[in-house]
């Protein structure tokens, strides 16, 4: 069976470096050899994968500042195809976790390997960076995984097989929350996990806060709490509402939200697929998302949760008191949520990542 070296850029703890831990631990309980590339100087995801997964450190620094970041990215992708050039074969798969490791890409056609890129999103800026990195992906990649059928039909790789697989909440994360009960008999909490942008809807989340003071409110952001300082410096911040950094175990949370929430601004983000809201829905936690993008195929309208414009927060705000007041329906999405995890369960996920990888499933 061929070795896998699956290459991730940034080390943290955002959706894609979760998805590529759950996956190569997955491909490593099947007896999958597996070297896994990212940088491991940072701490996230991807630190805590089995030993028995090999770790090839690639040096990359994040800057704020777009030219260092650019410089960075560069630089860490000259090195990566320096330092592995000895040890990768033609036989190997080349897994491209996201588009940025796109030196990855170039080795592994430079070696003649079959190169495989997993896209979790194809909003890259500025449109010259996105130039380059899909013109790579299109010059070096047999294979394209997507999140989400939405992501599918978004670019056009004429020639290239594609396939769509949806994320999958871990075994271990549905076993937390089975042992987790929440009290839905009082619905009151509203959770959003999600990065520290303007785009992800942060000042909708803010302004939803002060509209339903009945109501408690909390963020858990994907930055150090110097950043959140920085970011909401001026920014009236309402006393139900708590801001949290970035967090190595979101259980918590998640046990205390009666509703996850997704704002993200059609305008400047699209949704590809949704990993917190599904992880929510472990919980039974209903959810509003935005009303396009890969998000929607994880929320069915009405059912488990709703789609909603985040840019109208008086609607949301509606929303959200209706759901709350009317604890007969809060009670059945809550049951809808456990309901349509079973789209999501992890081991048909692996064995679909093998299906893909090897043309069979596996018997472990």
């Amino acid at each position: 069976m061929a070795r896998i070296f699956a290459f991730h850029l940034l080390n943290d703890f955002s959706g894609s470096p979760k998805v590529l831990a759950q996956l190569t631990e997955g491909w490593d309980r099947n007896g999958v050899e597996v070297h896994l590339c990212s940088s491991f100087m940072n701490k996230g995801f991807l630190s805590d994968v089995s030993p028995s997964i090999a770790r090839h450190s690639v040096w990359y620094r994040f800057y704020e500042n777009r030219l260092l970041r650019l410089l960075a990215l560069v630089f860490s992708q000259f090195l990566l195809m320096v330092t592995l050039f000895r040890l990768v074969r033609r036989d190997d798969i080349i897994y491209v976790n996201t588009v940025l490791p796109f030196g990855a890409a170039l080795l592994g056609r430079m070696k003649g390997c079959r190169v495989i890129y997993h896209v979790h999103e194809t909003t890259v800026k500025p449109l010259i960076l996105k130039r380059f990195l899909f013109g790579i992906l299109n010059f070096t990649a047999e294979e394209l995984i997507f999140v989400s059928e939405y992501l599918s039909r978004q670019e056009s790789f004429p020639g290239k097989i594609t396939h769509v697989l949806h994320n999958a909440i871990p075994d271990s994360f549905l076993s937390r929350a089975k042992t987790s009960p929440r009290d839905t008999t009082k619905p009151q909490n509203v959770l959003m996990v999600c990065s520290l942008k303007a785009y992800k809807g942060v000042f909708e989340f803010v302004e939803l806060a002060k509209r339903l003071e009945k109501y408690r409110f909390r963020m858990v952001l994907n930055a150090p709490q110097s950043d959140l300082d920085s970011f909401f410096a001026g920014t009236p911040i309402p006393a139900n509402l708590e801001l949290y950094p970035a967090q190595s175990d979101v259980v918590p949370h998640y046990v205390w939200a009666d509703l996850i929430v997704n704002l993200s601004r059609p305008d400047g983000w699209i949704e590809t697929f949704g990993l917190t809201i599904i992880e929510g829905m472990a919980f039974g936690i209903p959810a509003i998302v935005p009303e396009t993008g890969g998000i929607t195929e994880v929320v069915e309208h009405g059912f488990n949760g709703y789609h909603a414009d985040s840019r109208n927060v008086p609607a949301l705000a509606e929303l959200i008191r209706d759901l709350f007041e009317n604890p007969v329906h809060y009670r059945a999405m809550s049951l809808s949520a456990h309901y349509r995890l079973k789209l999501f369960r992890e081991e048909p996920f692996i064995q679909s990542s093998l299906l893909i990888l090897f043309g069979k499933r596996t018997t472990r």
